[in-house]
């Protein structure tokens, strides 16, 4: 098995150019693409319609538009047929840059019903909001980020919060990366789906971590980078078991989920990756530099 004899430590460089390259195209991405800003991030309305016939999205756009024209230069989608619903029943997404007010929303409903359309879902998010939102979001990661370096440098020593924060960095750019690259609707669950990833980067981390910190004591005087690939292939399996385990059932809830689950479903499918790989050789051979030059 290739965990017995792989020299982590000793490939750093080549792993650490693989990172570089995905998070200077991620970066790239980011500020050239930006992201698809759902409208709890660029504020607006998104309404899922029901309808009882099939019909292409051209022959929806001019249904919807007798409705409210303004709605005509929304950005209109048909989602898929789910499998538990019913074949008379068609569902279409629309997105747009107004927002309604109540009022507004109850004339929009009454005049859908009216043509035969059903409005399933809404949401409508201020300018004012969304920008709230957007500044909350931010800060909300950069809190746990820095509660996640406390506890580390406390629980392990400062190099081990070093490594780990930097890992958590090279995982949540890469993961932002994706969506932009894709273009994967970017709302208030893709968020969520970041903290999650962060989380479990963690913790995959700290198993790693843990057993370096006991083997530094067991095997003291030992070769660092030796030890802390002994501490890496010991805990292979547990971490190649828990990966695979969590990437099945995030990848069905990606598959099988619905549109509403996709942007989740998405992050933490190309999260349980890039988070497993930064753990293992990111995160490990970075310490083993601090570690040597702390020796010296």
């Amino acid at each position: 098995m290739i965990s017995k004899t792989f020299d982590f430590c000793g490939k750093k460089r080549i792993f650490f150019a693989i990172s570089l390259i995905l998070i200077a195209v991620s970066l790239i991405s980011i500020f050239t693409r930006g992201f698809n800003f759902g409208v709890d991030f660029s504020g607006g309305t998104e309404l899922i319609f029901k309808a009882s016939e099939d019909m292409t999205v051209a022959a929806f756009r001019e249904k919807i538009g007798g409705i409210e024209k303004t709605l005509e230069a929304a950005n209109i989608s048909k989602l898929s047929q789910m499998g538990d619903q019913e074949q008379n029943e068609h569902r279409y997404s629309v997105t747009t840059v107004l927002f309604f007010e109540s009022d507004q929303k109850q004339q929009l409903e009454a005049k859908a019903r009216e043509s035969g359309l059903d409005i399933e879902s809404y949401n409508s998010v201020s300018g004012f909001a969304a920008e709230e939102l957007r500044s909350k979001a931010i800060w909300i990661v950069i809190l746990v980020s820095a509660i996640l370096l406390v506890y580390i440098t406390i629980r392990f020593r400062y190099e081990f919060g070093i490594g780990a924060i930097l890992a958590l960095l090279h995982d949540a750019v890469i993961t932002l990366g994706f969506y932009s690259l894709f273009q994967i609707s970017f709302d208030v669950s893709v968020i969520a789906a970041i903290l999650t990833l962060l989380g479990y980067s963690i913790n995959a981390t700290i198993v790693i971590y843990d057993r370096v910190r006991e083997n530094l004591r067991l095997m003291r005087g030992k070769n660092t980078l030796e030890t802390i690939n002994t501490s890496i292939r010991q805990t292979m399996t547990r971490t190649v078991h828990t990966s695979v385990t969590t990437f099945i059932v995030v990848f069905m809830l990606l598959v099988f989920g619905g549109i509403s689950l996709r942007p989740f479903a998405f992050g933490l499918t190309v999260g349980v990756i890039v988070g497993t790989y930064s753990s293992v050789f990111i995160a490990s051979p970075l310490i083993a530099g601090m570690l040597n030059s702390k020796k010296k």
